[in-house]
């Protein structure tokens, strides 16, 4: 039974991902646009807001651009989701012999590996600029969990997203605040920098945790206590997201 469950999944997965492949405004913003972002800051505004060479700045930039890309692409999870929930898809599914919540996490599956396609296109890109890290494999695996991480989390907030908005716009407009509070964190400029009442904002909000944890990673640095608070953070917004979106799963689509 377990085995057909996971097929489900898988074909539910594969189908969403022909919908991103076939649709180049998706690839345009969740991809090219963070790399736009990444160019702009580095080679624009590199020189006013950061003093070191390009090559370090686009080292610290690294983990906020990560972070906007992979808030774009969930972004797209709350759209695609509303789509087929308009459109009575989950309804057909559910009519033909196949798992009810296949549909659900097949979009769920699909969040996590587009989102990390984008991030390894993102991190090619930095190499080509100059990124180099001295992070040994222990820190990659700790930085490639901590995103898959951050994607999870964030995944559940547009699957809530998704089935509770009334519009298409609605879905995806969770992920505004998202992409925007990279720039009210340590993710461009140190937080030392900023006014006292945004820099207390910038340094108690989940971004600014994880960024810091990524960043010191890849330098092979000590997190020293902002991954416990990275992981509290993600674990924390996975938890109340999942639970939220398991209750309007029920109440929108299976009607418990």
């Amino acid at each position: 039974m377990t085995n057909y469950v996971f097929q489900d999944i898988a074909t539910m997965a594969s189908r969403s991902m022909k919908h991103i492949f076939r649709s180049v405004d998706t690839i345009i913003t969740v991809t090219v646009m963070p790399i736009a972002f990444m160019l702009m800051f580095v080679y624009v505004f590199g020189g006013a807001m950061h003093a070191g060479t390009s090559a370090s700045y686009v080292k610290y930039l690294l983990p906020g651009i990560l972070l906007q890309s992979i808030a774009s692409g969930v972004a797209y999870t709350a759209y695609r989701l509303f789509i087929d929930v308009s459109k009575g898809i989950f309804e057909r599914f559910h009519s033909m012999p196949i798992s009810q919540s296949a549909v659900l996490w097949g979009h769920i599956l699909t969040s996590l590996v587009s989102n990390a396609i984008s991030s390894v296109v993102i991190v090619l890109v930095a190499l080509v600029m100059g990124f180099r890290s001295s992070a040994g494999i222990l820190n990659w695996l700790a930085v490639i969990g901590i995103l898959l991480f951050v994607v999870l989390a964030l995944t559940w907030l547009a699957v809530l997203a998704g089935l509770s908005a009334k519009t298409v716009d609605g879905a995806s407009a969770f992920s505004y605040p998202l992409i925007f509070l990279p720039f009210v964190s340590s993710a461009f400029v140190p937080t030392a920098s900023m006014p006292t009442p945004v820099r207390i904002f910038a340094e108690n909000q989940p971004v600014t945790a994880i960024v810091n944890t990524i960043r010191a990673l890849l330098n092979n640095q000590s997190v020293g206590s902002n991954i416990w608070i990275a992981l509290a953070w993600c674990l924390g917004i996975t938890i109340v997201a999942y639970l939220l979106a398991m209750r309007a799963y029920r109440n929108r689509i299976l009607g418990n």
